[in-house]
């Protein structure tokens, strides 16, 4: 099997670190600047002796490699820097964004795309739209970070170790995420029955900001090993058809009442890409919460394509 990653800056290079070390796949790393994936790809691979890897990791700077991939990762682009917004990175993404799709539909038109690129939701869209590939096989990595760091959040606040705790998180990934504490649990025991609502309000809140404080101490980019981490595990997912339910960013067709969008939800997700999306019993507050999230994203994709970027 194979993975190419197109994007060789931190995210692609942990993502590339976290998935080599699950063993499921060769991989490429890409990246426009001369050399750069080619020295990051030759220093994971140094590390295989003590690490006990044995698959393989070259780097190009040609997109044409990604030809014959299973899985393309895509986190080419501008990343995020203090006080901006995810939106800020719109139109220069956009446009980055519009011609990897096009070589990968070229070169790699039986590939999966996991889209991971800001902002996110609108750059699945746009990815979807070039190439022309089913609504499955292109899925943002959304909600299994947000909702990996509301777990963390929950576990650290009550001193347990984060194995423990599931959570999900719907919508865009952006300030208006959907954390649902009503499906968030601890070994089963839902959290309101071991935090007040009050704690469990702030948790809400610095996970809708989690990446934000990230970039706020890092000053010079972006959240990337919880990043990597997240994008591993779904490829890891697709490459061994695992058919777990987690939190992505699908295409929707009228599912919670929406359509048309890419929006964070849970999705059954294997060796199909999105095989099935999951739609849960939603409460009057969390149904507004989401539709008022995915309403933002509707917005900037109607601004892209009034100025012909979509």
């Amino acid at each position: 099997m194979k993975v190419s990653i197109v994007g060789s800056g931190k995210v692609g290079v942990a993502t590339a670190l976290f998935l080599i070390e699950k063993k499921v796949a060769d991989i490429v790393l890409i990246d426009i600047v001369k050399d750069w994936a080619e020295g990051n790809a030759l220093d994971i691979i140094q590390a295989s002796p003590i690490r006990r890897y044995d698959v393989d990791i070259k780097g190009y700077s040609d997109i044409k490699e990604v030809e014959g991939s299973d899985v393309v990762v895509i986190t080419a682009g501008k990343p995020r820097l203090p006080g901006m917004s995810r939106e800020d990175l719109l139109k220069d993404n956009a446009k980055i964004i519009r011609a990897v799709s096009e070589d990968i539909a070229k070169y790699a038109p039986n590939a999966i795309i996991i889209m991971v690129t800001n902002p996110l939701d609108i750059m699945a869209y746009l990815t979807l739209k070039v190439t022309g590939f089913a609504l499955r096989r292109v899925i943002g990595m959304a909600g299994i970070l947000d909702s990996t760091r509301f777990r963390y959040f929950i576990a650290s606040e009550l001193g347990i170790s984060p194995k423990n705790v599931t959570a999900l998180v719907l919508g865009g990934h952006g300030d208006l995420m959907v954390p649902l504490p009503r499906y968030s649990t601890v070994h089963g025991i839902p959290i309101s029955y071991l935090l007040p609502r009050e704690t469990t309000e702030k948790l809400i809140e610095r996970t809708r900001k989690g990446g934000g404080e990230i970039v706020g101490y890092l000053k010079t980019g972006s959240a990337y090993w919880s990043t990597g981490s997240s994008v591993a595990e779904m490829v890891e997912c697709i490459i061994r058809d695992r058919k777990r339910i987690i939190p992505c960013s699908a295409y929707l067709r009228g599912e919670y009442g929406i359509d048309g969008l890419f929006v964070g939800v849970p999705i059954k997700i294997g060796r199909n890409g999105v095989e099935d999306i999951i739609e849960l019993s939603l409460n009057t507050d969390e149904k507004k919460a989401l539709h008022t999230s995915a309403e933002r994203v509707r917005e900037v994709i109607e601004r892209l394509e009034a100025e012909n970027l979509i």
